[in-house]
């Protein structure tokens, strides 16, 4: 087999040309994969069919080289790509998966310049999928076409997984759930399998669960000159949502374990979104939601008892002024609260002590110069689900996550050079 060094030097650095020749194309389709159903469905076979340019004359289908490629589909026009280099040593296998070819919707009248095709501003490349993920997709691509040209001696085979529909859960069946499903993922449980799909070229070691919520007010609209005859659901939902909060932060304090995978934030419960049906401005509203999402995954419990011990001692809740009020006696009428939860998604904590984790560890710091893992309290929910059944999944990404789903995305040429050498890193640390 090849010693690590001189594998090293055999896939050598990242080919900037071809690199952002690829991601040219993968952008230039980025309109067609927003995906935002039912309005925006990603066609992501615009994006397979790119990689196929590429990778086809390298493969064992063309008979040109030693890459074995599987065009999963199960939805028309939204494939998933499995690129596989065979290694001699059977069962032994490192993956690099999560690099999706869908992407989040763009205004291009929010940008300063087109997001849906690429454009190079000195070390920046811009556009829409840059960071997540097709700046990621061109990367893992890049990869695999080195292997499939230099053929190098290798005991692991190297696996690369493109799939589609990650940004949006509302359509299943599609993705890697589906692959999964088809027992095509499970050959990958025989080594570390790297999702790429996160950002500042650190490991990313943790993520949060999520919970959506609803909590509605129901009071009595009333005229705002007579103040005294309306429950207020307004100031009730608001008074009612800082009480549940204060006794969430009470119940739920900061976990242990947070500052050792190294948490920006502790577990959260905010609003996100308000509502209410409308009327004039002289209407004291009768009803009300607040809508926003809470990241513990245990808790629904607690928040409905919070929930039902504030409906029982509605009167007791802080009012608003001298006639604010959520009982009205003389017309038997309680201003009343109800809450409401949407699918969970889990959080994930990857392992610590796999040989996964060392590997990206040391090649992050001899090519990036450090390493300081981190986590998030935002949701992957498919990672969590891998775990679930059985992958060493890590997770990390070369992307910058100030521009994640934001207007004016871009990523770095320099910061994707360096996450080619790590992922050439890895592969030659386990050979050894």
């Amino acid at each position: 087999m090849a010693p690590s060094s001189e594998l090293d030097q055999t896939l050598g650095e990242l080919n900037k040309e071809s690199f952002v020749n690829l991601l040219t194309k993968l952008i230039g389709e980025s309109k067609y994969l927003q995906n935002n159903p039912p309005e925006l469905i990603p066609e992501e076979d615009r994006v397979v069919n790119h990689l196929l340019e590429i990778l086809s004359p390298l493969s064992t289908t063309t008979g040109g080289g030693p890459l074995i490629i599987n065009h999963a589909t199960y939805y028309p026009k939204r494939g998933n790509l499995i690129v596989e280099y065979p290694g001699t040593e059977p069962g032994k296998v490192v993956s690099f998966v999560g690099c999706h070819m869908d992407v989040v919707t763009a205004n291009p009248s929010d940008w300063d310049f087109d997001p849906f095709s690429l454009s190079i501003d000195g070390d920046k490349l811009r556009g829409r999928g840059t960071t997540d993920c097709l700046g990621h997709v061109a990367l893992v691509a890049a990869l695999m076409k080195k292997l499939g040209e230099a053929k190098p001696k290798l005991k692991s085979t190297v696996v690369a997984v493109f799939i589609a529909n990650e940004e949006n859960s509302a359509i299943t069946g599609i993705g890697v759930d589906a692959l999964g499903k088809d027992g095509l993922l499970d050959k990958l449980k025989g080594g570390p399998l790297f999702w790429i799909d996160t950002a500042d070229k650190q490991p990313c070691i943790g993520t949060g669960g999520v919970i959506p919520w609803k909590l509605q007010g129901v009071g009595k609209l009333f005229h705002s000159g007579l103040a005294h005859k309306a429950v207020n659901a307004m100031e009730m939902t608001m008074e009612a949502l800082k009480e549940i909060q204060l006794r969430f932060y009470k119940d739920f304090p900061p976990h242990p374990e947070e500052k050792r995978y190294g948490f920006a934030t502790p577990s959260t419960m905010k609003p996100t979104q308000w509502v209410y049906p409308g009327g004039g401005i002289n209407q004291i509203p009768g009803e009300c939601t607040i809508s926003g999402d809470v990241s513990v995954n245990d808790c629904m419990k607690m928040l409905q008892e919070y929930v039902d011990d504030i409906n029982s001692n509605i009167e007791k809740l802080d009012t608003r002024g001298p006639v604010s009020k959520y009982v009205l006696p003389d017309e038997n009428i309680r201003g009343r609260l109800t809450i409401t939860f949407d699918e969970a998604n889990n959080g994930v904590a990857c392992d610590l002590d796999s040989r996964g984790f060392h590997v990206l560890c040391k090649a992050t710091e001899e090519v990036v110069g450090h390493v300081k893992p981190y986590s998030i309290t935002g949701s992957l929910p498919l990672i969590r689900d891998l775990k679930d059944d059985g992958f060493d999944v890590q997770t990390a990404g070369y992307g910058l996550m100030a521009t994640y789903h934001a207007k004016n995305e871009y990523c770095l040429l320099s910061d994707m050079c360096q996450g080619y050498r790590v992922f050439a890193s890895v592969i030659a640390q386990l050979e050894d």
